[in-house]
């Protein structure tokens, strides 16, 4: 580690808290990151990640690592939720790398997990401490202390809550506030790709759009499994916790209607899980001192831009450039926040935006859909909603 550098604490080992690590490591910090779980895990589903995050996870250097567990993906495509009538959307690899110098993957939460925990264990094999849930936080004048359950503590220069949509860091800083449930809840599955008929083995990311729900499915791991995830709205949801099993003829029954396709994936699913999507409101601000959030603890989203997980690795790299940027820890994560607010805050509201488009109640006659689809998915409105994100560079934005 470089002398003079901040010693950064980083409240949670997800994808998030991998970025921010990797990237300070590799500006010479000294990092340590505190899980509160027992083991390095992200739960067994599928994400998506666009060329801007792609450029980011390579700014890391674990894009090729992360590459060859993925699975070339050719294209994207949005189909009726009834008829299965189709539209192409845009081309996933060749087309992507040359518009946006990075390919657009499908690739498994956990092997995006694995290849950034790699790296950060080949800069400093001891940097994350598995087991530590934080109980409280305390700032002094040049020096964050973390508390945690077990009685142990942390000190640092910095504190970054990479603690997801349930931040005890968050809660710390800034008080009770409460997650709210959207209303709409996913189903999510993994299938083998074998047990599929041959006409839906396909390598090809499908949304399925419809009147109040979609479903989204594409490949992962090789085209070996095929992820799946269908969203319906008019769903209630008691509280916490926020993921119930499930079974596949509830999943069916919930789906009743839809095209025979759909129903077949469900119909082959080993097991589905149940989630309920929430949200929370605005933060004014992020930071408070030498302490601040990222990812989904201070933007959490809902998943229509498939921008989560992509934002989080994003926040990273930039607070990464910002603290190497400014000798003062303080000023260091005002320039993050004003870095990144209003990009990640667009972000959110645009993915809430798609969800008048994926379940339009125009969706629900045929002759109308195809009226609503061709104006809502024409080039023009796909590269309105997706070239600015695309195009970012964590390298080179303004800090």
């Amino acid at each position: 580690m470089k002398p003079g550098k901040t010693h950064v604490l980083i409240a949670g080992g997800g994808i998030g808290g991998m970025a921010a690590a990797l990237a300070l490591l590799q500006r010479g910090f000294d990092v340590d990151i505190y899980e509160q779980a027992g083991e390095m895990r992200e739960i067994g589903a599928g994400i998506q990640i666009s060329p801007n995050g792609n450029r980011a996870l390579d700014s890391l250097g674990v894009f090729q690592g992360l590459k060859a567990l993925s699975c070339p993906t050719e294209g994207k495509e949005v189909r009726h939720w009834q008829s299965g009538k189709t539209w192409k959307l845009f081309d996933l690899g060749g087309e992507s790398i040359r518009k946006y110098g990075f390919p657009y993957m499908t690739v498994y939460r956990p092997d995006l997990l694995q290849v950034m925990v790699e790296g950060v264990l080949r800069h400093k094999p001891g940097a994350i401490h598995l087991g530590k849930r934080v109980a409280r936080m305390a700032q002094q004048d040049a020096a964050v202390r973390l508390t945690f359950e077990d009685g142990s503590s942390a000190r640092g220069g910095v504190l970054i809550g990479a603690d997801g949509v349930h931040s005890a860091v968050r809660r710390a800083l800034f008080g009770e506030d409460t997650v709210k449930f959207s209303g709409m809840a996913a189903w999510r599955a993994l299938l083998p790709m074998k047990s599929l008929p041959s006409h839906m083995a396909r390598m090809v990311a499908t949304n399925w759009i419809g009147p109040g729900g979609h479903v989204v499915h594409y490949p992962l791991q090789r085209g070996e499994v095929m992820n799946f995830v269908g969203t319906l709205e008019g769903a209630t949801w008691d509280g916490p916790p926020w993921t119930a099993a499930a079974t596949v003829a509830d999943c069916a029954a919930a789906f009743a209607g839809w095209n025979a396709d759909v129903l077949a994936m469900i119909e082959r699913a080993p097991s589905v899980l149940k989630w309920a999507m929430l949200v929370r409101d605005f933060l004014d601000t992020w930071t408070v001192g030498r302490a601040s959030l990222l990812g989904d603890a201070c933007h959490p989203t809902l998943p229509f831009l498939a921008q989560g997980a992509v934002m989080a690795i994003e926040d990273g790299v930039v607070l990464a450039r910002c603290l190497d940027a400014y000798d003062d820890a303080g000023v260091a994560l005002q320039k993050y926040e004003q870095a990144r607010k209003e990009r990640t805050y667009n972000m959110v509201r645009g993915a809430a935006d798609n969800t008048y488009r994926f379940h339009n109640r125009a969706l629900a006659d045929p002759e109308g859909a195809g009226a609503f689809i061709d104006k809502e998915w024409q080039p023009e409105a796909i590269a309105a909603r997706y070239d600015w994100l695309f195009k970012y560079d964590v390298l080179t934005a303004p800090v």
